[in-house]
């Protein structure tokens, strides 16, 4: 079975998201109910939240509206990835107050949405370095900026950090430098683990195929090894590139030849273990 590291829920009548007016595919809502229904029949069965950049004032309530949720009667939802700002002085009461609840796994702030110093400036750095080794924060970058966030690993060598989306690279322009070699060189780092998640929205949508897919994920892969990847189906982005079905089928099919062993730390076992599930 599968744990699905990365899965966005959309409520409009519940948050705020000031980001979806800019997509148009995007903007409704996307229920648990509507996913859970696909994803058991493509074989998951957990799920972590993951923040959708909800208007900054709706950040806790995000995480109290996915709590509920998750409180429902066969709900896939096994904790969440909250939003954070780490540039603002008010981050340290905000991590206090999230360590004291164990439904909230780790943090995710994502950086190619703001100007690339964000992530530089010393009040981010400094608080960075205060999440410590209990919580894990996923980094969101475009390929030229994992430079920025091998700095950002390199602060905090207690805390286990996440590359989304494979480094998200640009599949459909078959860019693969600098991504390539940011890879290798972030992949060194041992605090760092990968997600294989949602590249299918990557590629164009009209023509791509499992080996339109298959260099990226393979060098993602080959770079970390098979004990810090994990798999997500970034749900409902990859909603652009075909579905949640359909791209656990190309992940199924890139997967055809490996051990049974490699197959179940990357679809649920390395998860399990990153965030003590």
């Amino acid at each position: 079975m599968i744990f699905d590291t990365h899965l966005h829920l959309i409520d409009r009548q519940a948050l705020r998201y000031p980001w979806l007016q800019s997509v148009p595919a995007l903007n409704r809502d996307f229920s648990h109910q509507d996913y859970a229904t696909e994803a058991r029949r493509a074989g998951i069965d957990a799920a972590f939240h993951m923040e959708v950049d909800v208007h900054p004032d709706d950040i806790e309530a995000e995480t109290s509206h996915t709590k509920k949720l998750a409180a429902d009667g066969g709900s896939l939802l096994k904790g969440a990835i909250a939003s954070c700002r780490p540039e603002d002085s008010g981050f340290p009461a905000y991590l206090d107050r999230v360590r004291g609840d164990p439904f909230v796994k780790g943090f995710r702030r994502v950086l190619h949405v703001v100007p690339d110093d964000v992530s530089e400036g010393v009040l981010f750095r400094e608080n960075i370095k205060r999440i410590g080794s209990i919580l894990t924060f996923d980094l969101c970058v475009l390929p030229h900026q994992i430079p920025k966030a091998i700095a950002l690993v390199d602060l905090a060598p207690d805390t286990t950090f996440v590359l989304d989306h494979c480094g998200v690279p640009d599949i459909k322009s078959k860019a693969e430098h600098p991504w390539r070699d940011h890879i290798v060189e972030i992949a060194r780092r041992p605090n760092m683990a990968a997600k294989i998640s949602g590249i299918v929205a990557y590629a164009d949508p009209a023509d791509w195929t499992v080996e339109t897919l298959r260099p990226y994920a393979e060098h993602v892969i080959q770079c970390f090894g098979w004990d810090r990847v994990v798999w997500g189906s970034d749900w409902p982005v990859c909603t652009l590139g075909g579905g949640l079905s359909t791209w656990v089928a190309a992940t199924q099919a890139m997967l055809a030849g490996t051990s049974d062993e490699e197959r179940t730390k990357l679809l649920s076992a390395n998860a399990r273990r990153i965030w003590r599930i």
